[in-house]
C-alpha cells in the first residue's frame, strides 16, 4: 500500500486511531477499570482472579472447563493457571468437580458465590461505564459498542490467524 492509498483509506483517521490506542494500552496494561471495580467490591481479590472466574463463566457455557482451558484461554503456564484456581478454590469462588467421564480429570465450576462475586463486579463495571459515557446520546453509545465490537472480532481472528501461520512455520 503506498502513501495515496492509506489517505484513500483515511490516512488521518488510522493516525488517530493509533495515537489513541496507544493511549488505551498504557490504561489497559494498568488495568484501570478491573482495579477500580474490584477496589469497590473486593480488594482482597487480584485481577487474574477476575480473569479467570469470567474465563470460567463464560466457557462453562460450552462444556466442561479445566486448568487446561484456563491456562490457554488465560495464555498462562498451566502450573501458574492451577494455582490461581487453587487460589479461587479456597476462596470458594470457584469448585473442582470430578469429570462424569474421567475420574482423573477435574473439572471447574463457578460457585453461588463466585456467580454473586462477579455478578457485583460486573454491576460496578456497568455503572463506571455509564459515568464515562453520559454525555453520549443512545446512537452514539450503540455505534461504539457496535464498531468496537466488530474492532475486537477482527483483532481477534488477526491474531489468531498470526499465531496460527506462525506455528505453522516454525513446526516445520
Amino acid at each position: 500500500m503506498d502513501a495515496s492509498d492509506s489517505d484513500r483509506k483515511g490516512g488521518a483517521s488510522l493516525k488517530r486511531l493509533s495515537a489513541t490506542m496507544t493511549r488505551n494500552q498504557l490504561l489497559m496494561r494498568r488495568r484501570v477499570i478491573s482495579r477500580v471495580t474490584i477496589a469497590a467490591v473486593a480488594p482482597a481479590l487480584e485481577v487474574t482472579h477476575l480473569d479467570v472466574l469470567d474465563l470460567v463463566k463464560r466457557l462453562e457455557a460450552d462444556g466442561e472447563v479445566t486448568i487446561g482451558a484456563v491456562a490457554e484461554g488465560m495464555r498462562i503456564d498451566p502450573s501458574r493457571a492451577s494455582r490461581i484456581v487453587a487460589e479461587l478454590v479456597s476462596q470458594g469462588h470457584l469448585e473442582r468437580r470430578i469429570c462424569q467421564s474421567d475420574a482423573r480429570r477435574s473439572i471447574l465450576v463457578v460457585t453461588a458465590d463466585g456467580e454473586a462475586l462477579v455478578s457485583k463486579i460486573h454491576a460496578v463495571k456497568r455503572r463506571l461505564l455509564e459515568t464515562i459515557t453520559e454525555d453520549w446520546n443512545a446512537e452514539e453509545l450503540e455505534a461504539f459498542t457496535a464498531l468496537y465490537e466488530r474492532f475486537v472480532s477482527a483483532l481477534e481472528d488477526y491474531a489468531h490467524d498470526y499465531a496460527h501461520q506462525h506455528c505453522q512455520g516454525s513446526e516445520g
